[in-house]
């Protein structure tokens, strides 16, 4: 493909799903802007992989490196998109670039709409993950964490958030209020193996016990939950604070309860298990109890972001009814002429990086294919970079990003750690020269 006739693709978010479909575009001939909410690349893969991963977390950011090193993508960081952003949808779709892949994740929190949400002590996994991955604004929110907390959710991420509480913020008891049964918990025994060591084993008997008469009813045999939770005790990672973990299960919040603000309680309604065609749902029995909590984490999924631009259904974008493009079956097109979706954005919590990388490459491919159809509309690369260049902050380029990561490099190797991160947006900025230091 000549220059002349390169095609120039927008893809909003540098998260797993961007990067690699940016990457997937680049390497068949197409030009690519790429631009991010935040200043750094790596939208999860930086800041929500729990904390000691720093092995798994250089090993990606070292692909997102090679990557961004492609001469066929121009990397634009610390760009909004979205109605409120620093630029809409429109305006990107407005520049003439001859298509558009969303990988912008899901951005927006679900709610259970309960009351007692607004209650200081209640909050999102997606908040607290932020939090101590240092994403800012996040990093510099206050949380309260107490000495009992409740994380709402059976999947790696109520495993990260544990681990956390307990070994960092120094929780007494944590506890993990499940829906279902043991056996529908989702996490992994990889992760579990570095919580399983507080967990309470005569409280986990007790609860099976419990549990076990509704397990009966619908002929799901108790040994499968007994399993996916205890199996990573072989593997188990050493105690390293005095906590107790425990499950409650067959239990869901329904209203959180507190003193001047401050959350104090939480009330959850036992449910049964229905057979619904094979698969298990809880259905609540009327009967209410209270819990005695400070700390309340809703680790239950996240949607897409309402005010991006994009029609949403169902905490996601809506798709066309019938692809012109599929890839193996499944669809990334959206109603809005050459606008697609990937990753997160296509399919909110679905999967961890890998699938967010495969969805990326994937929703690059029903681009290409997209592409094909029709002839490049020569969009002027250096328009599109004074664009964004006049936007009235400062806007971060790969040379940019490649200072930041020798800075911080730099302060790790002097303070003896594995890796440092600035946490907040200005000390990044100050740190690549882009704005005076106060």
């Amino acid at each position: 493909m000549n220059a002349e006739n390169q095609y120039y693709v927008a893809v909003i978010g540098a998260g797993p799903a961007g990067l690699f479909g940016a990457r997937e575009l680049a390497n068949n001939g197409v030009r690519v802007a790429l631009f991010n909410r935040d200043i750094k690349a790596g939208g999860l893969a930086e800041y929500g992989i729990y904390l000691a991963k720093h092995t798994m977390k250089e090993g990606l950011r070292k692909q997102f490196r090679q990557a961004l090193d492609l001469a066929g993508i121009d990397y634009y960081g610390n760009v909004v998109v979205g109605e409120n952003g620093d630029l809409t949808l429109d305006d990107i779709r407005a520049m003439g670039f001859d298509a558009v892949l969303v990988s912008a994740g899901a951005q927006g929190t679900k709610s259970l709409g309960l009351p007692g949400e607004d209650l200081e002590g209640v909050y999102h996994a997606k908040d607290v993950v932020y939090h101590y991955n240092k994403l800012p604004p996040f990093s510099h929110r206050k949380f309260r964490f107490g000495k009992r907390c409740a994380i709402i959710g059976a999947g790696n991420v109520m495993v990260d958030i544990a681990r956390f509480l307990i070994t960092i913020q120094k929780a007494e008891e944590v506890t993990a209020v499940v829906r279902r049964g043991p056996a529908e918990v989702n996490f992994t025994k990889d992760e579990m193996k570095h919580l399983i060591s507080y967990l309470d084993l005569d409280e986990f008997e007790k609860e099976m016990e419990r549990v076990r008469p509704i397990l009966d009813a619908i002929q799901q045999d108790p040994e499968i939950g007994r399993h996916k939770v205890l199996d990573a005790l072989s593997k188990a990672d050493p105690k390293i604070a005095d906590a107790n973990f425990r499950f409650d299960f067959l239990a869901s919040p329904t209203a959180m309860y507190g003193e001047n603000g401050l959350l104090t309680k939480m009330e959850v309604e036992d449910n049964i298990l229905v057979d619904k065609g094979g698969r298990t749902s809880p259905k609540g029995t009327g009967k209410k109890r209270m819990l005695d909590v400070d700390t309340v984490i809703f680790a239950i999924g996240d949607k897409v972001d309402e005010a991006f631009g994009l029609p949403t259904e169902w905490n996601e974008f809506v798709k066309t009814e019938t692809p012109k493009f599929p890839v193996d079956g499944v669809n990334y097109e959206t109603p809005l002429e050459g606008v697609f979706v990937g990753g997160w954005s296509r399919k909110a919590s679905e999967g961890l990086v890998g699938y967010a990388r495969k969805d990326g490459v994937s929703a690059a491919k029903a681009v290409m294919q997209y592409l094909q159809t029709k002839t490049s509309a020569k969009v002027n690369t250096e328009a599109v970079a004074e664009k964004v260049k006049s936007l009235p902050k400062p806007v971060i380029m790969k040379e940019d990003l490649k200072r930041l990561e020798a800075v911080e490099a730099e302060e790790a190797r002097k303070r003896g750690l594995e890796e440092f991160k600035f946490a907040s947006n200005e000390e990044m900025l100050q740190a690549m020269g882009l704005i005076e230091t106060a």
